[in-house]
C-alpha cells in the first residue's frame, strides 16, 4: 500500500533541492550584471541605457528560443535538455569576463538568453509530470524560493567579487562573470546523471508507487487530451494568450527591481561589499513570502486572491518608496515591494495545469513564460530611461508600481475565464453521465 505524503516527501527530497540549486546557479547568471555594471559601464565606456539595452537583450534571446527548447525537452528528456541548457549558459556567461566592446556585450546577452531559454518553464513542466496537481503550488513556491536566495547569496557575492579588482590581472566585474559561469558548467555535468527523467524511470520509487503516481496523474488529466497531442496547438488556446499577456508584469516588476536595486542601494554612499550585503535582505522577505503565500493558496478552494493581493501590496509598496525621501523608508518599502511582486507567482503556475497537459503543458507555459519574461527587456531598457530623463534612481518605482497593478487586474480577468470554463465542463460530464 502506498502512503501518499510519504511518496511525496520521497520525490520532493529528491528532486527539489537539486532543482532548485540549479535555478540558484541561473538567477545569480541572469542577475549577475546588476552588480557588474557598476564598474563594466564605466570599463566599456557605454551609458545607463546602452547597457539596459545590452542587459535586457537576454530576454530576447530566452523568447526567441523559448517554446522550441521545451517541446524538445518533451522529446528528450529532462536530464540531457537540462544538461545542454546549464552547460551552454555557462560558457557564454563564463564569455562575458572577456567582454572587450558595447557589441560583443550585446551579442553575448543575446545568447545567454538563447541558452537559458526553456530552462524556467521546463521545470514547471517536470512537476506536472511528477506531482499531483495539490502540491504544485507549493513545489513551484519551494522552487522559486531559491531564486530569492540567489539574490541573498548574488548581492554580497557580487559586492566582494567587485573588490577583487586586479586580482591575477582582471577586473572586479571580471571576475563577477567568472566566478558565476563556472558552476553552471559543472552542474549541467552533474544533472546529465543524477535527473531522472519521468517517475517511470526513477529508481528510487517502487513499482508500486510508481503505479499510484501514474493512476492519480491520469485521473487529473481525464478530458485534456486535446492538448497532449499537438504542442502548438496550445500557443492559440486563447486562454494561454490572455495569461502570457498578464504575467508580463511580473517578471516587469521584478527584474525592474532586482535590477535597479544595487544601483538605489549605491545612491546611499555605502561601498561595493555593504551594498551586497544590505540587498540580503529583500530577499530574505520574498524567501518568506514564496512559502507562506502558495502553503496557503494550496489550501484555498480560490486560487486568484492569493495572486493579486501580494501584487497590490507590491504596487502600492513601489509608490511609497518613490514619495518618501528617507533612504531608510525607501528601502523598507523596496524590500516589502519584492516580497509583493514574487509571493504570488507560484500561485500564478498552478492555473495553466487545470487546462494544459502533455506536449501541450510543454508549449503552453514556455509561451506565457517567454511572452512574459519579454517584460524583463522592457524594465531593463524603460528603467535606466526613466533614470536618464528625470535624473533620479527612484522614480522608475512609479513605472513598475503601475505595470504590476495592471497584472493583477488581469490575473483576475484569468481566474474568472478558467473558472467560467470548468463551470462548462462539469455541467458536460453531469449531462454525460445523467
Amino acid at each position: 500500500m502506498v502512503v501518499e505524503k510519504e511518496l511525496i516527501s520521497k520525490i520532493t527530497l529528491r528532486l527539489m533541492p537539486f532543482l532548485g540549486l540549479l535555478y540558484l546557479i541561473a538567477y545569480i547568471d541572469r542577475q549577475n550584471v546588476s552588480f557588474a555594471k557598476l564598474e563594466m559601464v564605466d570599463a566599456l565606456g557605454m551609458s545607463e541605457y546602452a547597457y539596459g539595452l545590452g542587459a535586457s537583450l537576454f530576454f530576447i534571446g530566452y523568447f526567441i528560443f523559448e517554446v522550441p527548447s521545451n517541446l524538445l525537452l518533451d522529446r528528450f528528456g529532462a536530464s540531457k535538455w537540462f544538461a545542454r541548457i546549464l552547460v551552454s549558459w555557462g560558457l557564454v556567461t563564463i564569455a562575458l569576463a572577456y567582454t572587450q566592446n558595447a557589441t560583443m556585450f550585446y551579442i553575448l546577452r543575446f545568447l545567454l538568453g538563447a541558452c537559458e531559454a526553456g530552462f524556467f518553464p521546463g521545470v514547471l513542466y517536470l512537476l506536472t509530470l511528477w506531482y499531483p496537481s495539490a502540491y504544485r503550488g507549493r513545489m513551484v513556491g519551494l522552487f522559486m524560493i531559491f531564486s530569492a536566495l540567489a539574490n541573498a547569496i548574488g548581492a554580497p557575492l557580487g559586492g566582494v567579487l567587485l573588490d577583487l579588482n586586479g586580482l591575477y590581472g582582471y577586473a572586479g566585474w571580471q571576475w563577477v562573470f567568472l566566478a558565476t559561469g563556472i558552476p553552471a558548467v559543472v552542474a549541467g555535468v552533474v544533472t546529465l546523471f543524477y535527473l531522472s527523467d519521468r517517475p517511470e524511470d526513477a529508481k528510487f520509487l517502487s513499482a508500486s508507487e510508481k503505479e499510484w503516481l501514474r493512476n492519480r496523474l491520469a485521473s487529473e488529466n481525464s478530458g485534456m487530451a486535446a492538448n497532449a497531442g499537438d504542442g502548438f496547438k496550445a500557443l492559440i488556446n486563447p486562454r494561454v494568450l490572455l495569461m502570457s499577456a498578464c504575467y508580463v508584469g511580473f517578471p516587469l516588476a521584478a527584474y525592474g527591481l532586482s535590477y535597479w536595486l544595487p544601483t538605489i542601494v549605491k545612491g546611499f554612499g555605502v561601498s561595493n561589499t555593504v551594498n551586497g550585503f544590505l540587498n540580503i535582505i529583500p530577499w530574505i522577505l520574498v524567501a518568506i513570502a514564496l512559502y507562506v503565500v502558495p502553503s496557503q493558496a494550496d489550501k484555498a478552494p480560490a486560487k486568484t486572491p492569493y495572486i493579486v493581493f501580494p501584487a497590490a501590496i507590491g504596487a502600492v509598496c513601489l509608490v511609497l518608496s518613490a514619495v518618501i525621501p528617507s533612504p531608510t523608508l525607501q528601502f523598507f518599502f523596496l524590500s516589502l515591494a519584492a516580497a509583493g511582486i514574487f509571493a504570488g507567482q507560484p500561485v500564478f503556475w498552478s492555473l495553466p495545469s487545470r487546462f494544459l497537459k502533455g506536449a501541450g503543458a510543454a508549449a503552453g507555459l514556455a509561451a506565457i513564460n517567454s511572452v512574459g519574461n519579454l517584460g524583463g527587456f522592457v524594465a531593463q531598457n524603460v528603467v535606466p530611461w526613466i533614470k536618464d530623463t528625470t535624473g533620479s534612481t527612484i522614480a522608475p518605482m512609479f513605472f513598475l508600481a503601475a505595470c504590476l497593478a495592471i497584472a493583477g487586474v488581469l490575473v483576475l480577468v484569468v481566474g474568472r475565464m478558467i473558472r467560467r470554463d470548468a463551470d462548462v465542463s462539469d455541467s458536460t460530464l453531469a449531462e454525460n453521465s445523467g
